[in-house]
């Protein structure tokens, strides 16, 4: 239940108030998570003042501020277009609308579509006070905050990505989710989705050898009751034969 509410102008004033010791409070971006139905008492800060919602390319880096919702990420025009596929997958138009990108990274799950594809980007979240640096595998693997707020999500916007997932209907979350993310280099990372706490990351390397037979080893263990871990295994492998099919064309 929420106990109090404050709204900071600047960054050093949410910082504070975060830091604070006493009651729990916790940042407030969009609001789809803190507004469900909680047994604990805490107090928000809400960030919406903090001019954190911007899309900028920094160099070959695209920097999404954390109060930036999903849909203004897929009407962006420096938004890659594989990564808006992902978005449409992610959540409906309303959703969209309501969820901001630090709060859904912060709260996301194994069947994530847009943390799968992010991982496979070697996303980093920036955290405050300090600009600290933090890949999002880290983060997903540990959920241990180095600062107090993520500010941003960046990663290199050249680098390219290719996404498919099967789900039971269009628009549920993948029982099986594959990213491909490939740099100009020749490096190539794979992350699955669809099952767990986390998106899993399959391959990161100098190149894709042997990348269906990786993926398959992933999923050894990846039964739950949405689907077996050999459904899993045939299928993740299946799309990864065609996405590096597609990126090789």
């Amino acid at each position: 239940m929420i106990q109090a509410y404050f709204r900071p102008k600047t960054l050093a004033d949410a910082v504070k108030l975060l830091s604070e010791a006493g009651e729990r409070r916790v940042p407030l971006g969009g609001g789809s998570v803190l507004s469900r139905a909680r047994e604990e008492s805490f107090a928000v800060v809400d960030l919406q003042d903090l001019g954190l919602d911007s899309i900028e390319l920094e160099g070959n880096r695209l920097r999404m501020g954390c109060t930036a919702r999903l849909e203004k990420l897929l009407q962006s025009n420096l938004t890659p277009a594989e990564l808006k596929t992902v978005l449409l997958h992610t959540a409906s138009v309303n959703i969209r609308n309501q969820v901001t990108i630090g709060g859904y990274l912060v709260c996301a799950d194994g069947r994530s579509p847009l943390a799968t594809a992010l991982l496979a980007l070697d996303a980093e979240m920036i955290w405050h006070p300090g600009e600290k640096q933090q890949s999002l595998g880290d983060w997903l693997a540990l959920r241990q905050k180095p600062g107090l707020l993520v500010t941003s999500i960046q990663f290199n916007a050249n680098t390219r990505l290719k996404y498919a997932q099967v789900a039971r209907a269009p628009m549920d979350q993948p029982v099986v989710a594959v990213a491909i993310a490939c740099w100009a280099s020749g490096r190539t990372r794979i992350a699955l989705g669809g099952f767990g706490s986390a998106p899993i990351l399959a391959l990161d390397g100098p190149e894709p050898g042997g990348a269906a037979q990786v993926v398959r080893n992933a999923f050894a263990d990846a039964g739950d009751a949405w689907a077996s871990a050999e459904y899993r295994q045939d299928a993740a492998a299946a799309l990864t034969v065609r996405l590096m099919d597609e990126l090789a064309g």
